[in-house]
């Protein structure tokens, strides 16, 4: 594994999931409570659109991370997290379902307590984003193993 790789796999959130929102599966981001309370205090009460950036990094040998950077009009936010494709492939899947992804907190109950609900202004860029994650996870090369010389 590349030292690059392994950097990645280092950097990637660990709080991503899915659950039921009013009825629909819901794309979730859980973060840090404290860090969710500070978001919460400074957009609460406002209305504010969310800048949402996708940025999908791959290798051509099937790993693909998603880089999801979320600027906030209001209260000075912004938020990266680094999402692993290939093991949370499903959140993309949904994401592209629903246009619309959820912050959370570990402390809340999922789809009970407040959550930040942020609808994405451009479904089709999700439906994009998705086909190309899909296709960066097949690896480009027909290649198993070391390659030999002769």
């Amino acid at each position: 594994m590349s030292d690059e790789l392994q950097k990645m796999l280092d950097s990637v959130h660990d709080g991503i999931t899915t659950f039921d929102f009013e009825g629909k599966e819901t794309p979730c981001i859980i973060i840090e409570e404290k860090k969710y309370g500070l978001i919460r205090a400074k957009i609460e009460g406002q209305p504010f659109s969310v800048n949402t950036d996708l940025n999908i990094l791959q290798d051509g040998l099937g790993n693909v991370f998603v880089e999801i950077i979320l600027t906030f009009s209001v209260g000075n936010v912004s938020e990266k997290f680094l999402i692993n494709a290939k093991t949370d492939l499903k959140f993309f899947e949904v994401l592209a379902n629903t246009s619309m992804l959820v912050l959370n907190s570990p402390e809340s109950a999922y789809g009970q307590d407040n959550v930040i609900a942020i609808q994405l202004p451009r479904p089709e860029k999700a439906h994009d984003a998705l086909e190309i994650i899909k296709t960066g996870l097949e690896p480009k090369n027909d290649l198993d193993g070391a390659v030999t010389g002769i």
